[in-house]
C-alpha cells in the first residue's frame, strides 16, 4: 500500500464475545464507518476520537448480538443511518433484546435505515465497497470488499484457521461453505478482518484452513 492508502481500518474488540468491531475510514475525507457495534460504546467512541474521523454510517454484517446490540444506541447518538444486513437476518434483530438478557449484553431492537443485498454498493467518504451475500452462519449475512485495496470485512464468514458456527437457528453448514467458495475466494487475494480474530488473508486461508483450504473443498 501508498504512505497514505485510500481506506484505514481499526479494530475495537467488543463484548464479552471479543468481537471485532472495525473503524474504517476514507482517507481522503475522513468520513467513516462502524462496522459491527456488538457493544462497549465507549471503546467505539474513544476510537472514534483517536482515529480523528467523522462517522457517517454504521454497517453491519449480521444480526448476532456481538455484532449489532449497541448499533441503534450509536447510530441515535451520532445521527447516522444503519446499513445492513440482508432482510434474511430480521429474524435476529427483533431477539437482540431477549439475546441481550441471555448473553448479559445490552441489545437493542431496530429495523436498519437500508437492508443491503448482493450486488449492492456502500459509500464510506470517496469510498466505495462491494456488498455480497455470504449466507450459512445467518442467512442475510453480507460482507464488504474495498477491491482498490484488497480488503473485506467478512464478519463470521471466514476466520483465521476457522469458520462460522453454523449450530444456531437458520444456520446452514454447506451454505457457508458456499459461500466462501463463490463468494470470497473469487475475490482474489485479499486481505480480511472476521468477526473474531486475527486478520488473515484469502490466500493464506486457502492453503492452510482445515475447513474450506482449497485442498478441503477439491
Amino acid at each position: 500500500m501508498s504512505q497514505n492508502p485510500p481506506l484505514r481500518a481499526a479494530i475495537v474488540p467488543v463484548t464479552p464475545l471479543q468481537q471485532n468491531c472495525t473503524l474504517i475510514w476514507c482517507t481522503a475525507t475522513m468520513k467513516a464507518a462502524v462496522v459491527d457495534p456488538g457493544g462497549d460504546l465507549p471503546r467505539i467512541r474513544q476510537a472514534i476520537a483517536q482515529a480523528g474521523v467523522t462517522v457517517e454510517k454504521i454497517l453491519l454484517t449480521h444480526g448476532h448480538i456481538d455484532h449489532a446490540g449497541e448499533a441503534k444506541p450509536l447510530a441515535d447518538e451520532l445521527g447516522v443511518p444503519i446499513e445492513g444486513p440482508h432482510e434474511a437476518d430480521r429474524f435476529w434483530l427483533a431477539r437482540l433484546d431477549e439475546d441481550g438478557r441471555n448473553y448479559g449484553i445490552r441489545g437493542v431492537v431496530f429495523e436498519p435505515d437500508r437492508w443491503l443485498d448482493d450486488g449492492d454498493t456502500v459509500t464510506v467518504g470517496d469510498l466505495t465497497l462491494d456488498v455480497y451475500l455470504t449466507p450459512g452462519h445467518t442467512p442475510g449475512h453480507v460482507i464488504f470488499h474495498h477491491p482498490p485495496s484488497n480488503f473485506a470485512q467478512v464478519g463470521d464468514v471466514l476466520f483465521q484457521g476457522s469458520i462460522g458456527r453454523t449450530d444456531f437457528p437458520l444456520g446452514d453448514h454447506e451454505a457457508l461453505l458456499r459461500s466462501v467458495r463463490d463468494k470470497l475466494w473469487p475475490l482474489g487475494d485479499v486481505t480480511f478482518v472476521p468477526g473474531h480474530g486475527p486478520a488473515s488473508t484469502f490466500a493464506h486461508e486457502r492453503k492452510t484452513n482445515p475447513f474450506v483450504g482449497d485442498a478441503v473443498l477439491a
